[in-house]
């Protein structure tokens, strides 16, 4: 049974132009992570679904996921609550780089192969044509940061996503890649236990805001 669409509302969440390049959100995003994963067992889907609608019903339409979250579980759970027309009240953002190995072990992939092929299976996942916002969640020391964004560029020009992202990037990374093309956002984690980042953003501002690179915080309300 397909998803019922978000309930018509009043939006009381402000807007604000993420990057230089066109891209406006919703000033306070909703990261999806918690919803299939690490905060404790999953919720029941139609509960989460419901939760998704209200929070674009209340103008919370920057939608934060990734191919890691679950692992895997975490796209069709939203892409299920996009289904209803929801999709086009929505600024989508998923993430690539990370993976999990069947013993738990993580590894970080940023070769071009990798990158389409996790691109294209975000995009099967989450029942849509292009993502909006595609992140390199975690970027790979062994793959030169030009490389990885030489073919996130060629995605951008097929229709596959329309803007790119870094986390958890240097600002000579931030630098290098935004000479292959214009990153859009940078997520860094941010909340009252983690705040050692904000030496960085302050030393690094200057060039990230004359770029046209935005930060983007994650867990702030932790």
């Amino acid at each position: 049974m397909a998803a019922a669409a978000a309930p018509a509302t009043t939006a009381v969440v402000p807007r604000m132009k993420l990057g230089s390049q066109g891209l406006e959100v919703s000033a306070l995003g909703l990261g999806c992570m918690g919803m299939s994963a690490y905060y404790g067992p999953p919720k029941p889907e139609p509960d989460i679904v419901a939760l998704i609608h209200h929070a674009v019903a209340a103008g919370v339409t920057l939608l934060d996921a990734s191919d890691i979250y679950g692992p895997h579980t975490n796209e069709p759970l939203l892409g299920k609550a996009l289904q209803g027309g929801v999709r086009g009240k929505v600024q989508l953002a998923t993430k690539f780089g990370i993976l999990a190995g069947a013993d738990g072990a993580r590894a970080i992939r940023g070769d071009p192969a990798y990158v389409r092929s996790a691109c294209e299976g975000s995009l099967r996942r989450l029942g849509v044509e292009c993502i909006d916002l595609y992140y390199q969640h975690r970027v790979d020391v062994s793959v030169p940061i030009e490389v990885t964004m030489s073919e996130l560029k060629k995605l951008v020009e097929e229709g596959k996503i329309n803007y790119i992202g870094l986390s958890e990037a240097s600002a000579s990374t931030i630098r290098r890649a935004h000479t292959v093309h214009p990153i859009t956002a940078v997520q860094l984690e941010w909340s009252l236990w983690s705040r050692d980042v904000e030496e960085d953003i302050n030393l690094q501002g200057t060039w990230h805001w004359n770029c046209g690179v935005q930060s983007v915080g994650q867990r702030v309300l932790l």
